[in-house]
């Protein structure tokens, strides 16, 4: 039994791989790739390499299996899991609903296979894709997953790569497909040694040291990325990433890597033959990442809409501080929901600058862009990572479930959501190392400074009950109110599966009207309209009503006049 051992590393003038404790030298090729076959080394050996006269190996930046965490040695790890889910044929965006959640708080044990006990709950609750927070190797046992260094291994306390294979096969062969959370923006503070290897960074973001993708030897910078992301859709059936924070990549290439990506997925879509998605995270709020590559884009297929879930929070909050600052309005509500962007060329007050731009209502779908009541950054990177059940009324916790499950975007949930969990979803990390742990308390203490809370009104991120906090209670789900509120949610989701108007994404065909004073819109959905009724009074609308399909409270229709109660909504028939 053989193992070649490859590793780029241009920067160093010696290189060996260290073996089961056996040192074995290296040969370069004038590309930079360093390259050795050893004799009884296979699956499961451990490895590092030692670079140039370093007498601690360090690990293999593309490594698959990191069992004792990223400061450890390497394993080897083949490819040779026996999958199940031959009759899986992927799935498409268009008419999807998302459920987004972070393997270490979904259960109680934190790990990819007591995940798969629970997903019979989401099939019941009807979501069409499990988009899980990042699974790559990071430093410590327990944290986001936004901190990883080692971006081809999965993290070994949430189980390690088989796990991974056996949640994808149990979702496929439940129906739903799986999207992962990916960060190429940055890496984090600890256990990372690209820069050893080498010019693999190129400066830092707020973050971390950021990649260097267009300057002198980026080439193998862009593939170590581009590998990455491939791997993932088609060693480990994965079907769709989301790519944090797109708008902190720093390429000026006329080829954007993003461009790149996309065409990279969509060959490897052919070849595996089933649909392959991804969806961005951006700051910009421009539509060129997700306009088609034809048409000048970068083709990407979707992208987070942070404007929509603004709007809402803002709405339903009264909060209006620090980012939330444009926003609050049902008007500003209304014009987002119509056009996905609120600030599409607007003066941004938060920036202080103008920001943004327009998107072509007429040729660009809705479900290109994701709406959301709350993701894990809008909770997480708050004071107290609270939920917005912990202050919001189940009435109103539904009427925005309403607005975002009966909109042309792609939904997007946020674990527990769907039955107001008021548990809250804190930052939590675990780095082992003391200087670290201090710095990352302090600098998450002088972030939410900056918005005004107290330091002792802040979630200690390195404290362990902080992460156990953010667990799901299950045990909430059975009983009131949140059986109640998981209700409405499954029979929005059954609803907007059933009447093809609710999913259907031209936005030039959808239009809104409210009443700022009274607090209520309509959403003009084909026949249907849904009433929201977000004020404290019930309210009467003469839409030439028929019947009701669905309704959170006692809603009525008499003469064609709906009458809603307070803080709830109705899903109504119209005439002609």
């Amino acid at each position: 039994m053989t193992e070649t051992f490859r590793v780029w590393a241009p920067l160093p003038q010696r290189v060996r791989v260290l073996v089961a404790g056996v040192e074995h030298e290296m040969v370069r090729s004038p590309d930079g790739w360093w390259e050795s076959t050893v004799d009884s080394a296979g699956a499961g050996s451990r490895y590092g390499f030692l670079l140039d006269d370093a007498a601690e190996p360090i690990a293999d930046p593309r490594s698959l299996s990191q069992p004792d965490g990223v400061h450890g040695l390497s394993a080897v790890y083949h490819h040779t899991y026996e999958w199940a889910d031959h009759a899986w044929t992927g799935r498409t965006l268009p008419g999807g609903v998302i459920y987004e959640l972070h393997i270490g708080t979904f259960t109680p044990e934190g790990t990819l296979d007591s995940a798969i006990e629970q997903l019979s709950h989401l099939v019941e609750l009807g979501v069409d894709f499990v988009e899980l927070m990042p699974m790559n190797a990071y430093n410590g046992v327990w944290g986001w997953g936004y901190d990883g260094v080692l971006w081809y291994a999965v993290h070994q306390p949430y189980g390690g790569p088989d796990a991974l294979k056996r949640f994808v096969d149990a979702c496929h062969q439940r129906g739903l497909g799986v999207l992962l959370d990916a960060v190429y923006n940055h890496l984090g503070p600890s256990g990372g040694h690209l820069d050893e290897y080498g010019p693999y960074f190129a400066g830092r973001t707020i973050w971390g040291p950021t990649l260097n993708l267009s300057g002198p030897d980026s080439d193998e910078v862009r593939r170590y990325v581009l590998d990455n992301v491939t791997s993932w859709l088609r060693d480990f059936h994965i079907d769709g990433l989301r790519l944090d924070a797109v708008h902190a990549l720093s390429d000026n290439r006329a080829v954007h890597l993003l461009e790149e990506m996309a065409v990279e997925v969509e060959s490897l879509s052919a070849y595996v033959r089933r649909p392959l998605t991804l969806i961005a995270e951006s700051d910009l709020n421009d539509p060129r990442l997700v306009t088609e590559r034809s048409a000048g884009g970068l083709g990407l297929d979707a992208q987070w809409d942070d404007d929509i879930h603004h709007c809402l929070h803002t709405v339903l909050t009264g909060e209006n501080d620090g980012y939330y600052a444009d926003f609050g309005s049902i008007a500003s509500l209304a014009v987002t929901l119509e056009r996905a962007f609120f600030h599409n060329g607007t003066y941004s007050s938060f920036r202080r600058r103008h920001h943004g731009r327009p998107v072509d209502t007429l040729k660009t779908p809705g479900y290109r862009f994701l709406a959301y009541t709350c993701d894990h950054d809008q909770i997480g990177n708050r004071a107290a990572g609270d939920r917005p059940a912990a202050t919001l009324s189940p009435g109103l916790l539904v009427t925005a479930a309403a607005i975002v499950l009966t909109s042309p975007y792609t939904p997007m949930l946020f674990m527990g959501e769907e039955w107001g969990s008021r548990t809250p979803f804190q930052f939590f990390s675990s780095h082992p190392e003391p200087k670290l742990i201090e710095s990352t308390r302090a600098g998450r203490f002088a972030e939410f400074a900056q918005h005004g809370w107290k330091a002792e009104d802040v979630a200690d991120p390195m404290d362990p009950a902080t992460f156990q906090r953010s667990k799901l209670d299950w045990s909430d789900v059975d009983s009131e109110p949140y059986a109640r509120t998981l209700q409405v949610y499954r029979d929005l989701i059954a609803l907007r599966r059933r009447r093809p108007e609710l999913s259907n994404p031209r936005l030039d065909q959808f239009h809104i009207d409210f009443n700022e004073d009274e607090r209520w819109l309509v959403l003009h959905r084909g026949s249907l309209r849904v009433i929201v009724n977000l004020s404290l009074e019930s309210r009467q609308l003469d839409l030439r009503a028929t019947w009701i399909l669905l309704a959170s409270g006692e809603s009525t229709v008499e003469d064609g006049v709906v009458r809603v109660p307070a803080e709830s909504f109705a899903v109504v028939e119209v005439e002609g």
